[in-house]
């Protein structure tokens, strides 16, 4: 756990001292989950259903929002039996999912979703031909229902296969207006009109918070980044994390904190309910 300037420090002192009216937001992959090459194998860490309910006496509400299909987020992160158990202590687990386009709560326990977007048919249709050319035809499609994510990770050369693909798939997108989203070895291509920014902008106004603390660790966080900051420039206590790791670190310059994956995440949370307890107990 680094702490990127004296104001991280300092930024994650004044979130201690709100705790309890702080929303607390993740992302899925690479930040509770470790990244795999396949999508559907990425289980949440281990440690992390015990962490998250240790932190969930301390803080208003947890929020996991991920690009993510809601469903395989909580199928995947076992997060059903944590909002359970959140519920239980009078706290809520919302999970977020599709950039912001799915929303599920432990308390309503029912995803409500968009439809698909227009043009996601039709760059479907496209898309074979458009990986035939940049030479990636055994890219890992995933079609998420609302979204469709390019995987190269499999191939002999992720990253030439992506640096191929990106321009293509990039105009593709623009054609059947829809917007790309770059990340780890995946080209992820939705509907423009809502981002993680929202939602945590969107969650700040509705919980009242005080405090707002993101964890992300790639591009697709960025927005979620910079909604926080602009949060913090109203007053509320706010940190960035980064969940860095070898292949990636867009985020290290835009964050308060930077940690080593999913491990580093626990040990940070941890950490903050360990010292928002201490908080509390302390006259």
């Amino acid at each position: 756990m680094r702490f990127t300037s004296d104001s991280g420090q300092q930024r994650y002192d004044a979130l201690v001292r709100v705790a309890s009216r702080t929303v607390v937001g993740l992302d899925f992959d690479g930040t509770l989950s470790p990244i795999v090459d396949d999508p559907g194998r990425a289980h949440i860490h281990p440690d992390a259903p015990e962490v998250l309910m240790e932190l969930a006496e301390e803080v208003a509400a947890i929020a996991v929002i991920t690009g993510r299909p809601a469903r395989q987020a909580l199928d995947l992160g076992g997060l059903e039996e944590v909002g359970d158990a959140l519920e239980a202590a009078g706290k809520e687990l919302f999970v977020f999912g599709q950039y912001g386009n799915e929303r599920w709560s432990s308390g309503q326990r029912r995803i409500r979703g968009a439809r698909p977007p227009r043009g996601l048919a039709t760059f479907e249709r496209d898309l074979p031909r458009a990986l035939r050319r940049a030479d990636a035809s055994d890219a890992y499609v995933e079609d998420k229902g609302l979204a469709v994510a390019v995987h190269t990770r499999r191939l002999p050369d992720p990253e030439g296969a992506f640096d191929r693909l990106l321009p293509p798939l990039r105009e593709l997108a623009d054609r059947h207006g829809l917007v790309l989203e770059p990340g780890k070895s995946v080209i992820e291509v939705r509907s423009a009109g809502s981002h993680k920014g929202l939602v945590v902008h969107r969650l700040a106004a509705v919980l009242d918070a005080e405090g707002f603390l993101f964890a992300g660790d790639d591009l697709g966080d960025v927005e979620a980044f910079e909604a926080v900051e602009e949060l913090a420039e109203r007053g509320v206590a706010a940190l960035r994390v980064c969940s860095a790791s070898d292949e990636q670190s867009a985020l290290v310059t835009l964050s308060d904190v930077v940690v080593h994956g999913p491990e580093g995440v626990l040990e940070l949370l941890r950490r903050l309910a360990t010292d928002a307890r201490a908080a509390r107990r302390t006259p």
